[in-house]
């Protein structure tokens, strides 16, 4: 790789032990990849924050980069296993708490903003179009590359934490024109609506590029879709197909900069988004956990959620996830309030996915089939999808 004079002086150790093991992370990352240069990011976005991932190993790495490394770019983190805040009330063991927060820690000694989203687009870390960055998270890539526009690859944690101290990454992948081009045209023949249609509609799209060896879908027939929706489906096509970028026509900003795909095609309709639907619906299920906010709920999500249980109490446990600071203009526009008055509970930092809340629960029922997937498969729920009107009479049966 060609490395500019100050990337030279990193990689030498001229900035320090974090700089220069950020800067062998990297090179080796291009020379893998052949990457011929680094390119300046603007942001970074950190997985792999929950002390349940990270463990005491990946706790002893963090330590040693906070030695003496600092971030050059603004970074912050993917949810952690816990609310930094209420842990105690949604029922998180007193030893993980303090472990996490050694992790957080660690990650804020660099210089790291510690607001832990899966959606930091919503939060202040938001690229715009065409802007390099190094994410991490799966559907917060997805998202950044499809509906805003912006650069990345899907980038591991320590990749990002290297790219977070040197403000830099390789120049390869989704980073480079010739790698964003739909690679399987994909025709929706139905209308499609609401965050788990949208989520059910990923699932779709995801396992058939799955089935096809392809990462990049060219869709067409969708007319509108809200932000809302399309994080929806940025998660779930990221979870079940591994989709780093799709382009959607008509809504995504960068659907015309290729030729639609010609060679592999092929319609989704009404009868399959039903089939998948029951796929994600589990028999026999006892539902005692509803949550929303997978990925993290929007401002919006937290109005519509307020307006639908006003006046009314949960009967069973209801977590609403999302970041620190969307909460905090939920408290300030009285949607807090409403939602607490009614039983229900904010998880802000953390969601269904990470949190250790595995043997606690028996069936899950969400609007995501992201949360579907971690719910049975990382704690074995029993799983029912469903819109969010539906989450919430679940809730208040």
């Amino acid at each position: 790789m060609k490395l500019t004079s100050e990337e030279q002086e990193m990689l030498e150790g001229k900035y320090g032990k974090a700089a220069k093991k950020s800067m062998e992370i990297l090179t080796t990352l291009g020379e893998i990849f052949h990457s011929d240069y680094m390119v300046d990011v603007y942001g970074v976005q950190i997985a792999g924050v929950s002390y349940a991932n990270l463990g005491e190993a990946g706790l002893e790495f963090l330590s040693e980069m906070a030695d003496d490394g600092k971030v050059r770019v603004l970074t912050t983190l993917n949810p952690a296993g816990m609310d930094r805040e209420n842990w105690k009330v949604l029922g998180i063991d007193e030893e993980f708490a303090k472990n996490q927060n050694r992790a957080i820690d660690a990650f804020a000694k660099m210089g790291i903003i510690t607001t832990c989203s899966c959606t930091p687009y919503l939060i202040g870390n938001a690229p715009h179009f065409g802007q390099h960055i190094a994410w991490a998270e799966s559907s917060a890539v997805c998202y950044a590359n499809s509906v805003i526009g912006a650069r990345t690859n899907r980038e591991g944690g320590p990749s990002a934490l290297a790219s977070a101290l040197t403000g830099k990454t390789p120049n390869y992948g989704y980073h480079l024109d010739q790698n964003r081009h739909g690679e399987v045209l994909i025709n929706i023949t139905t209308q499609v609506k609401g965050t788990d249609e949208f989520g059910v509609l990923g699932k779709i799209i995801g396992d058939k590029l799955g089935e096809l060896g392809k990462k990049i879908p060219y869709i067409t027939g969708i007319d509108s879709a809200t932000m809302e929706e399309l994080k929806s489906f940025c998660a779930s096509v990221a979870t079940y197909g591994g989709v780093a970028l799709f382009h959607m026509e008509g809504i995504t900003p960068e659907y015309n900069n290729y030729p639609k795909p010609t060679e592999i095609s092929f319609d989704i309709d009404r009868k399959d988004l039903e089939k998948t639907r029951s796929e994600l619906i589990d028999e026999d299920i006892e539902i005692d956990f509803v949550s929303i906010g997978c990925p993290h709920a929007s401002i919006h999500e937290i109005a519509k959620i307020a307006s639908l249980l006003d006046g009314k109490k949960v009967n069973k446990e209801f977590w609403i996830t999302t970041a620190r600071p969307t909460k905090k203009i939920a408290d300030e526009a009285g949607y807090s309030k409403i939602i607490e008055d009614a039983g229900a509970k904010f998880a802000a930092d953390t969601c269904c996915v990470v949190a250790p809340i595995k043997g606690r629960f028996k069936g899950i029922m969400v609007d995501s089939a992201k949360a579907c997937y971690y719910g049975r498969a990382k704690n074995q729920f029993k799983v029912k999808i469903g819109t969010i009107e539906e989450c919430i009479e679940e809730a208040t049966l």
